[in-house]
């Protein structure tokens, strides 16, 4: 039997690990992003700049798509697809249409006309449920968090194919333990993900705007999704959680989930976007990159307006450490108060 290895040393060699050679989690999520951005790149890069553009490996593909209320047209979008694995902004004024177009696509509401699919597979029709349990989820602009209930108990909602969901099955105990047991271990491991492991006992009514967004995101992802979509994740968000919903929204694309989102903030638009679809009246007007979409005269004309080449967002809220930064100063403020 071999001698057992001193704590804090390598099996190998029994010599205590260089920490300059010990990877930063850190830096090793930021060279995942980047090459993650550059990959989606490359496959977006001869795709045209034109509303509607077929993509190379389209998750959603929708045609025909309309929505009227009252004889307004609040949806009337004739070709959109959503490519696998990237991140999309889904930009416009208000009214514009975009979430109405989310609540078409993930089954909260349904089109007066049209069909689309998603995963190759014709979903129009199905409802909310359904769509998720096929791997399309959402968060909403207003968080929908059970105010009156535990941050874990949200968490355990989330998860599908619950054994003791039904009448018969929850006087059951023995047939859903096991199953609970690492629905909770999962939930436990997304709430230290997003910083929210010590708020698990803690109402979900008791937490901030920002961590309330958090939380549904990490719900969200109890259904182990393909795709995510988060309408307007940056609304009422204070500066000190900015830096962390960003990282989480590009984390979900480096582990391969397909993200669209609705967004006003162009700032960050800029910056984590892989491809931006620009919606005015109910229709796609622009669709390409977000370093070109910008200088677009048609998003310029129905959106941006004459100062859109000037960025007046924070980049130190994008930086490194920032976070932790924030939400120190945040704490700090609570207390004084």
């Amino acid at each position: 039997m071999s001698a057992e290895t001193p704590p804090g040393t390598s099996p190998a060699d029994g010599t205590t690990p260089d920490p300059a050679t010990v990877p930063d989690p850190a830096e090793s999520a930021t060279a995942r992003s980047a090459v993650s951005r550059e990959r989606i790149a490359r496959d977006l890069a001869a795709v045209p700049r034109s509303p509607g553009a077929p993509k190379p490996d389209p998750i959603i593909v929708a045609d025909g798509v309309r929505r009227t209320f009252g004889g307004i047209h609040a949806v009337d979008v004739e070709h959109l697809e959503v490519q696998r694995g990237a991140i999309t902004a889904l930009i416009g004024p208000n009214g514009a249409g975009k979430t109405t177009l989310f609540n078409l696509l993930t089954g909260f509401d349904r089109a007066d006309a049209g069909t689309w699919s998603f995963e190759g597979r014709q979903v129009q029709g199905k409802a909310a449920a359904r769509m998720a349990g096929l791997g399309m989820v959402r968060t909403f602009q207003l968080t929908k968090a059970l105010s009156r209930m535990t941050v874990m108990d949200n968490m355990r909602l989330g998860a599908v194919d619950q054994r003791g969901e039904t009448v018969l099955g929850s006087l059951l105990p023995w047939l859903w333990r096991a199953q609970e047991a690492e629905i909770t271990e999962r939930a436990r491991e997304l709430l230290e993900r997003f910083k929210l492991g010590d708020k698990a006992d803690d109402f979900a009514g008791s937490l901030s705007g920002g961590q309330r967004k958090l939380l549904e995101m990490a719900r969200a992802l109890m259904t182990r999704p393909t795709m995510v979509m988060l309408d307007e994740p940056m609304a009422g968000v204070n500066p000190a959680l900015t830096q962390s919903l960003l990282g989480h929204i590009q984390a979900l694309r480096d582990e391969g989930m397909t993200v669209l989102f609705v967004e006003h903030d162009m700032h960050m638009v800029r910056h984590i976007s892989d491809w931006v679809v620009v919606m005015a009246e109910g229709r796609t007007v622009a669709e390409g990159p977000p370093g070109t979409i910008m200088q677009d005269q048609a998003v310029v004309d129905a959106y941006l307006g004459a100062h859109h080449d000037t960025d007046l967002g924070d980049d130190a809220l994008l930086e490194e450490g920032a976070a932790d930064q924030y939400e120190a100063e945040a704490e700090a403020e609570e207390a004084t108060k």
